[in-house]
């Protein structure tokens, strides 16, 4: 079995459940877990957890995000994406600066609400679900932060923009928001996800390329060890003695570490046994002086 995550690159007209079906059929491994819904006409950045690496499916889901979305003014659909049923068209009269103004309102933290077409439930029932069925229905805003936005492109009427945000941001609704804000509506025309916590576009792969690589027998050099992902958090090597309450997930203080170790302060660390192996992720209480396991790694 394959451990780890591998940088897919999602293609057009999959969703993000058919890419782990198909790995599984490639792979040949059940385990499989992907970090984050794709709508299925948006493309690029799927990172997809691989037998032990489905430990960190939900610490992958909770990163931050960038994006690269083509917005078309002047339309709305019933999807806020060029997909849906046309609602309305408008015309179009707002200046470059006005697209600039509007846009950079959005900047920081932001309340949004989520799209009907969406898979968030209500009361057992998918949103999307209560949409095909003609049926919409209050929801309660999130707040979300717009890190970073910044117009790539304004050609006619539409406008291309780069986007850096927090986990839950709808794309869709962010492009339909602008389109308020402008009073001639907007839709979102094209979505391209550039970036997911440390994985990147440029290093992705796509189904038909992993597929390839496994007949190849190459598809270990894309496969991401587990311990890459957490690069800001310090490694530590347990001893000989603390090794037994490693293995067990149990709390661990200063004296079952290696001398260098000790009498430091850390925050999250990487735990790693005497063979330096990678075994788990602990958060340091320096009050306590003692480490508590976050996520165990061994079987």
């Amino acid at each position: 079995m394959i451990n780890g995550i591998i940088n897919v690159y999602k293609e057009a007209g999959f969703t993000s459940h058919d890419v782990v079906a198909k790995l599984r059929r490639i792979l040949q491994q059940k385990k499989i877990g992907h970090t984050g819904t794709l709508d299925p006409d948006a493309v690029g950045v799927l990172p997809v957890c691989l037998g032990k690496g489905t430990k960190v499916s939900d610490i992958l889901t909770d990163t931050d995000k960038e994006y690269e979305a083509e917005i078309k003014l002047g339309i709305t659909t019933d999807t806020q994406d060029i997909s849906g049923k046309v609602l309305t068209i408008s015309a179009v009269n707002v200046s470059t600066e006005q697209i600039v103004e509007s846009i950079n309102s959005f900047v920081g933290e932001i309340d949004q609400i989520p799209p009907m077409y969406s898979a968030l439930k209500v009361n057992g029932k998918k949103l999307y679900e209560l949409a095909r069925a003609g049926i919409e229905i209050e929801r309660k805003s999130r707040r979300i932060t717009i890190s970073e936005l910044q117009i790539l492109n304004i050609k006619d009427d539409i406008i291309t923009i780069r986007v850096a945000c927090s986990k839950g941001t709808y794309i869709r609704t962010l492009c339909y928001d602008i389109g308020e804000k402008l009073g001639c509506g907007a839709t979102m025309l094209s979505l391209k996800r550039t970036k997911v916590s440390t994985f990147y576009i440029q290093d992705s792969i796509t189904l038909a390329e992993i597929e390839e690589k496994v007949k190849a027998d190459e598809i270990n050099q894309y496969i991401v060890k587990i311990d890459d992902i957490f690069p800001d958090y310090d490694k530590i090597s347990i001893c000989e003695a603390g090794e037994k309450f490693l293995f067990n997930g149990n709390k661990l203080m200063y004296e079952h570490l290696l001398e260098e170790y000790r009498n430091r302060i850390f925050d999250k660390v990487r735990i790693y046994d005497t063979e330096d192996n990678f075994v788990a992720i602990y958060q340091f209480d320096k009050d306590k002086e003692e480490f508590t396991p976050i996520k165990m790694f061994k079987e």
